[in-house]
């Protein structure tokens, strides 16, 4: 259970013990690996906002995916005007207007949200998000992780890490330093209230896979929030034996101002708060950040106006025609 602040040690022996037996490097996971011993679906998604610089080049790498079945759906959600829905079709990745998925709950507000649309046209048994603005991406983004839940073991929820270089400029990188909310508000929060989960390396990296069944049981926060609320929900509902960490190397995106960032701390704070709130943690009548969200997406289904809306919203036009790739079975 989660801590209150100062009231009990933190628990970093089973946190280290965990990131000792559950850490795991991509190149265990190859993607010739994944397609000979996994036993489940999987499903890729990106969700995409004005990302036409990048996401030519993501597709260019996951689509192959397909024909080696290694994965057997990739989808982009897409919002924006610059030409991403056209890219994205033009890959032949099965792209979807956000807005339109789920339209009768109204506008799209946030990553998270368009994440919790999305689920209703993802088909595999294990789903994997990504994120779209990374640059010099490589499929073992996404072999790796989806391939941790999808062979045969504990894992449910896997989640990605990597190193952050920090760009000044066109000219000047630096090795390290970016992930500058991770490391001055997320992982501190977690260490002082979720000490169970203190060596998750990147607590609000967007890149994780995880089974669609327990996706489907935990509510997902509209904006920056989703990643912490869905590492810290999957936990309570799996422990830290269903969770592993995968390191993917290096991931470089554009970065974001100070002034950008506030907001985006402010809602990783939020989502905190609002689970020490609901387990109990903060005392009764302290003050909120209100931070909406969306409820488990299965508590919607027995009326089925929620699926039958977003079932009747087709894909975007212009697809490449593709033949699913048959799931690989365990060899012995």
């Amino acid at each position: 259970m989660p801590t209150r602040f100062g009231r009990e040690p933190p628990a970093f022996g089973p946190a280290q013990r965990w990131a000792a037996q559950r850490t795991f490097h991509h190149g265990q996971l190859p993607p010739e690996r994944v397609a000979a011993e996994r036993e489940s679906t999987i499903s890729v998604c990106l969700p995409a906002r004005d990302e036409a610089t990048t996401i030519g080049p993501i597709l260019d790498c996951l689509m192959p995916l397909i024909d080696q079945g290694v994965v057997d759906q990739v989808v982009v959600v897409a919002d924006g005007s610059d030409g991403t829905h056209d890219i994205a079709a033009g890959r032949g990745a099965e792209v979807h207007d956000q807005s339109a998925l789920c339209s009768n709950l109204g506008p799209v507000q946030g990553k998270g949200d368009a994440m919790w649309r999305a689920l209703t046209v993802l088909t595999g048994e294990v789903v994997c998000f990504l994120d779209a603005d990374s640059e010099h991406f490589g499929c073992h983004f996404a072999a790796a992780l989806a391939g941790a839940v999808a062979i045969p073991g504990p894992t449910a929820f896997a989640k990605a890490f990597y190193r952050r270089p920090f760009r000044i400029d066109e000219g000047t990188k630096l090795p390290t330093g970016g992930g500058r909310v991770t490391e001055l508000t997320a992982r501190p929060l977690l260490r002082a209230f979720y000490p169970e989960l203190a060596e998750i390396r990147q607590p609000l990296a967007g890149e994780i896979a995880a089974r669609r069944d327990l996706l489907e049981q935990i509510p997902f926060g509209l904006g920056y929030a989703v990643d912490i609320g869905l590492l810290i929900d999957a936990w309570r509902h799996v422990g830290l034996e269903g969770i592993a960490q995968v390191d993917l190397d290096v991931r470089q995106n554009r970065h974001q101002s100070l002034e950008e960032l506030g907001p985006m701390a402010q809602a990783v704070l939020a989502g905190v708060i609002e689970r020490l709130h609901r387990d109990g943690c903060l005392e009764a009548g302290e003050d909120r950040l209100p931070w909406p969200e969306r409820p488990p997406i299965a508590s919607l289904y027995e009326s089925r106006e929620l699926w039958s809306a977003s079932r009747r919203t087709p894909a975007m036009p212009n697809h490449s025609t593709k033949t699913e790739a048959p799931v690989a079975t365990t060899t012995t």
